[in-house]
């Protein structure tokens, strides 16, 4: 059905996947998420759920952009920037299917400038003074897999954000490693290599590839990097709490970004929907498998599911930069990683079961993965600072409604 609302001159869309009459467990959803938008925790919240054969919610509120008070809808289009990644670790999953390469091969055999990575061995914070000495060990495909090959972002680790290498010095994912490969799990650009690896390994732009190989099968019609201009209207605005500290009202950001993106990386850069992201983890859900299109076997998926960094765990890692909160939504020090996803260790009640797979990007879009109950939540916003404490409230909020939901049917 499709319904729309207006309330306190907030626009709202919303639709749901069955087509009988809207249920209890829809309504206390919508109710839910319409109210988060006129309190004005949130601009704008488009939130889908699905199982393993069809979508079971799907739903639009608030706007796309707060300074035109363009409505969101359902279609709407965000930047889910760190949400490329799963994408990205399929892609390469594939290959290593095909046998191009292996899961503990150095990535250094395919990629040059990986040979003779320095790990920091001092930094001096306050005069930014360090020094580097030769990693004990190449980092492996798996390494860049799980974000335990070392690099780090600047919003992740202080010394990427104060270090400034000296002359001739040249580090194509951002910086010297942090810590030798495989000994600790720390956020990174370590997908950007993945993304490399696509590319250098298939012979393929990593748009042409990812269009070819899992867009197109899938039906993912509205997943790019580069947004035609047709399609430049459902973009939802670059958004941002005012404040110094970004703890104030949402604003709008300047500039705004453009429609394209001169060279593509795997780590983010793609616009998508919730209804395609949707049929991207619904396909996971299924094995690898959707509406007849295969793109990874099923052992490939379940293995993507498994944790990969053995004893090593997942920290709460605090930010270094005002565009991104603390990683609170990481159950610190219990939480695992796969190849690609964060692994879920502890059930809470209400919500996703332990085993489930789970990442988001720093815009506020995130997705979980339950393949235990067979179900998978996407909820989009488009605002910094990732992890605000209000997005998490909502997508909490969320996700306890739609296994309600789920009950319910």
């Amino acid at each position: 059905m499709n319904r729309s609302t207006t309330a306190a001159g907030v626009a709202a869309a919303a639709q749901t996947g069955s087509a009988g009459a809207q249920s209890a467990a829809d309504s206390a959803l919508d109710s839910s998420l319409r109210a988060a938008v006129e309190r004005k925790d949130v601009p704008g919240v488009v939130a889908l759920v699905t199982d393993r054969e069809r979508v079971l919610y799907r739903s639009a509120f608030g706007v796309a952009d707060v300074a035109t008070g363009r409505p969101l809808a359902t279609d709407s289009m965000f930047r889910i920037a760190s949400m490329t990644k799963p994408i990205t670790s399929v892609a390469l999953m594939q290959l290593v299917e095909q046998g191009r390469l292996g899961l503990d091969d150095a990535a250094e055999k395919y990629l040059p400038e990986l040979v003779g990575l320095k790990v920091f061995e001092s930094f001096d914070a306050k005069t930014g003074a360090y020094r580097l000495r030769p990693a004990s060990r190449p980092a492996t495909v798996r390494h860049f897999l799980t974000h335990t090959s070392g690099l780090a972002y600047p919003f992740t680790s202080p010394i990427w954000r104060d270090f400034k290498p000296g002359a001739g010095e040249k580090y194509p994912y951002g910086g010297p490693l942090l810590f030798d490969p495989g000994e600790r799990w720390h956020y990174s650009t370590s997908t950007d290599v993945v993304g490399r690896l696509v590319e250098v390994i298939s012979g393929q732009k990593l748009e042409d590839y990812f269009r070819q190989h899992i867009f197109a099968p899938l039906g993912m019609n509205d997943t790019s990097y580069n947004v035609p201009e047709s399609k430049g209207s459902r973009l939802v605005a670059q958004q941002q709490r005012g404040g110094a500290r970004m703890d104030g009202a949402v604003e709008l950001q300047n500039p705004q970004p453009g429609l394209t993106i001169a060279a593509p990386i795997g780590g983010g850069g793609l616009a998508s929907t919730a209804e395609d992201y949707g049929r991207f983890v619904r396909m996971l859900l299924n094995g690898g498998a959707l509406d007849g299109a295969r793109v990874l076997k099923a052992e490939t998926v379940a293995l993507m599911g498994q944790n990969h960094i053995g004893a090593v765990s997942v920290p709460a890692l605090k930010s270094a930069l005002p565009r991104s909160a603390d990683f609170t939504f990481i159950a610190d020090g219990r939480d695992k990683w796969g190849l690609g996803f964060l692994i879920t260790a502890d059930q809470v009640p209400g919500k996703r079961s332990p085993g489930s797979l789970s990442w988001g990007g720093i815009n506020n879009t995130f997705f979980w993965i339950d393949p235990a109950r067979g179900i998978a939540g996407v909820i989009m916003m488009q605002f910094l600072p990732f992890a605000d404490a209000k997005a998490l409230a909502l997508h909490d909020v969320f996700e306890r409604g739609a296994y309600q939901l789920v009950s319910a049917k």
